[in-house]
This record gives structure tokens, sequence and C-alpha cells, in this order.
């Protein structure tokens, strides 16, 4: 497994964004970052064995001759590393996965009829299905993700040894932003935190839909529960919650973290979190795949060659033709086949979606009053989000809205059309 781990050190004002939903372009066609690093670290493993730690070797910006594209060399290493963490961290481990035992729970659990089962029920729609494709033909023991991705073999015993890590009230995104150390805890601040980098698209857009689900889960949840007093008495919520925090994420049965469930305010957050998981976490780490990664010079998923050592045939070819020495590094012809059409599969919007704000059922799904109008003001309120953005993007001022390719940052736009649109937050992990 070559060059298993990266470190890249950024100018201070220009930093690190560590994962795909992030990431605006930083590289041009695989080997150009817009503000350059001031160094990149790579590392493998001791051939003699961990206990003698990793083989690690850093490199630094040079603008001519070999050393030029040994710079250029070891930042294609890094996105390849990006790549795979995208792929199986970011997307898989942290939406589809996370999700599934919530879906089980609820359907052991809480009765169609239950006023949180309908509440939740538009976000698991098609969840299990495609996640039992995915374990057939992407994640499964010699499928997609280990033929074509770096981490080979390794791939799902990678996201299971970071699944170790994951907390569930740290994926609602304020936490998850003070956690990155992208903001700070701030009362009086929109949303309870203030922003450390103010032009971060992600960021921005994400805390306006961050905030209209929580605004839409907390006139629901009030409607239905009176008092705390009303949760700790519903027996099926009760049940749903600790099937899904002793058997569900049973390796956390015990974590300190998980919501205890005593009142209505760890109700709302608990289904603000998991709506937000379901929706538009997975749209901001999905949509963009194909428009980002399509191009594989520009994203490749695989380095087939150690880095090129002084001295040795690959330095010497390196030397020579640095395009040919990178097509022979990063991933191969076939597997980048493979890799672009799951990428444009699971890029595209199917004719049926149904996004953020949207009922298949319409006005069918309660026959209380308060709840639908409370469900269709938050439809209104996540049009006005998507004029916002709209009017961001047009802001020149907010020079990473477009990136130095000029591409706009559009994947939390709450809708789509059809077809490959690198926008639109459907309601569910549903590709």
């Amino acid at each position: 497994m070559p060059n298993l781990r990266s470190k890249v050190t950024l100018q201070l004002n220009n930093p690190e964004f560590n994962t795909f939903e992030d990431t605006r372009s930083l590289y041009d066609g695989g080997i150009k970052l817009p503000t350059d690093p001031l160094a990149i670290e790579l590392s493998r493993p001791h051939p003699q064995g961990d206990s003698f730690g990793p083989v690690s070797n850093v490199y630094l910006p040079a603008s001519e001759g070999v050393e030029a594209s040994i710079w250029l060399l070891a930042k294609a290493y890094v996105v390849v590393n990006d790549s795979c963490y995208h792929q199986l961290v970011s997307h898989w481990l942290n939406t589809h996965a996370v999700v599934e035992p919530f879906i089980i729970a609820t359907n052991r659990h809480l009765s169609v009829v239950h006023h949180i089962h309908k509440l939740l029920l538009p976000h698991y729609c098609d969840t299990m299905n495609l996640n039992s494709l995915a374990r057939t033909i992407l994640v499964n023991a010699g499928g997609v993700m280990e033929l074509t991705f770096l981490w080979g073999d390794y791939a799902v015993e990678m996201s299971a040894v970071v699944y170790k890590d994951w907390n569930f009230t740290e994926q609602g995104l304020p936490n998850d932003l003070i956690k990155r150390g992208v903001a700070v805890q701030d009362p009086a601040s929109p949303h309870g935190v203030r922003l450390l980098i103010e032009d971060y698209p992600y960021v921005s857009d994400g805390l306006e839909i961050w905030a209209a689900i929580k605004s839409w889960v907390d006139e629901y949840v009030n409607f239905y529960y009176k008092s705390d007093a009303d949760v700790v008495k519903d027996s099926e919520l009760q049940a749903f919650w600790k099937e899904l925090v002793e058997v569900g994420h049973g390796d956390f049965r015990n974590a300190t973290w998980w919501f205890k469930m005593p009142n209505r305010t760890e109700l709302k957050e608990a289904c603000t979190i998991l709506i937000w998981i379901a929706s538009a976490l997975h749209a901001a780490v999905n949509f963009g795949q194909y428009a980002y990664g399509g191009y594989i010079l520009n994203r490749p998923t695989k380095s087939r060659r150690f880095m090129p050592e002084k001295g040795s045939v690959e330095y010497d070819e390196l030397a020579k033709d640095y395009q040919k020495t990178y097509l022979r590094t990063i991933t191969a012809k076939n597997d980048t086949l493979t890799n672009l059409t799951i990428l444009e599969v699971l890029s595209r919007h199917a004719s049926d979606e149904q996004y953020l704000g949207e009922r298949i059922e319409g006005d069918l799904w309660t026959s209380d009053s308060q709840p639908k109008q409370a469900y269709k003001k938050f439809g209104k309120k996540l049009s006005e989000i998507e004029k916002n953005l709209i009017q961001r993007n047009n802001d020149e001022t907010l020079r990473n809205r477009n990136g130095p390719v000029k591409m706009s940052y559009t994947l939390l736009y709450p809708t789509s059309e059809e077809g490959l649109t690198s926008r639109g937050i459907p309601n569910s992990v549903s590709i």
C-alpha cells in the first residue's frame, strides 16, 4: 500500500480542507494547488514492522527541474489519500452506514402512526436497499472499493477503525465545525457558533439548512409532546432509542455522549442530527463526486508506485517525461473506467427524487393541520435559502464560492432537476 498516509502543511491563509465536501477543486489537472502547501509529508509502513514507526519523507515546493515534478507528484499522492478517505469515511461510513441502525430500530419499535415515525420516514427512503446493493458491489470483498482504491483489501477495515471514534452528537453541523477547529461556540452568534473562516461555502450554506431543519423539528415535536414528561412516558420512543444505542450502535452502548432521551430538547436534537445526516450531509459528499472526480487526473483514487528516489529508474524516468510517469503512477485505465461509471451513477438524481421539504404523500401524511402548516413553512424557508445561495455565488468578494476554476459551489442548493447537476438535497440516502 504505497504512501498510506499523507499530511499537508498549508499556508495560514489557505486553511486545510480535509473532507471532500469542503474541497473547492484544490487540484487543477491533478497537479496544482491554488495556494501551494509549505510542505507535504508522505508516510508508509516500516518494512520491519509497525513498532519501528512509519517511513516518512517530507517534500518541499519546487518550480524547476525534476524536483518540480516530484513536488507535483507528491500533491497527487495527497489527493489519492483524500479520495479514499472521502469515499469510505465521509461518504460510506458517516452517512450510509450510520443511518442504517436508526432505520432498523424505527421499524422495530415505532408504529407507522407514531409521530416520530412520520417525521423520520421520508429520510429513510430506499437506504436499506441501497446499502444492501453497496455491500454486493462496492464495499464487498473484491468489490469496487478494494479493486480501484488505494486502501485495497484494507478498505472496509479502515472504515471500521475510523468508526471507533464516531460520535453521533458530533455529526450535528455546529458541533462538527467546533470539533474540526473551524468555529468556536458563541451563543451570541447565529446558530450558536462563530466561524473562524467566513468565506467557507459548505459551512455558510450548511448552517442555513441546519437551522431550517432544526426549526421545523422544533415546531413538530412541540406540537405532539407538550412536556418533557410526555417524552419519558412514550414507551415506543424509549424502546426505539434503547435498541438504537444498545444494539444498533452496540459498540458505543456505554458511551457517555449519547442522548438519554429524558426531554424534548434531546429528542429535537437527535431528530435534527439524523435528518441532517440523511439529507444535507449526504448531498454535500455525494452529488458533486462526478463533477470534481470525474476527471481522474483531478482526483485519482490509487497510487501504484512509491515516490521516486534519487538514483532510481523511476527518478530518471520522471526527469524525462513527467506526464508518462504520472499516468503510470495513478489509477490504471480499467480501474478508471469502473470508477467513472460508479461516480456517474452515484452523482445522478433520479426522475422521482424527493427533495428536502417535499413528501411523496402530499398533504396526506398527517391529519393534523398545524404540522402540515409547519412543514409548508419549512419548504418555503428552503426556497428562500436557495435564493440566498445563488446570490452568494454571484458575490465576487467571496472568492471561495467559485474557486480558481470558476465552478460555483452548488452542492447544498435544496432543489435539482433529474440527472448530473451537482446540486439538490434529497430527503434520504437513496443513491
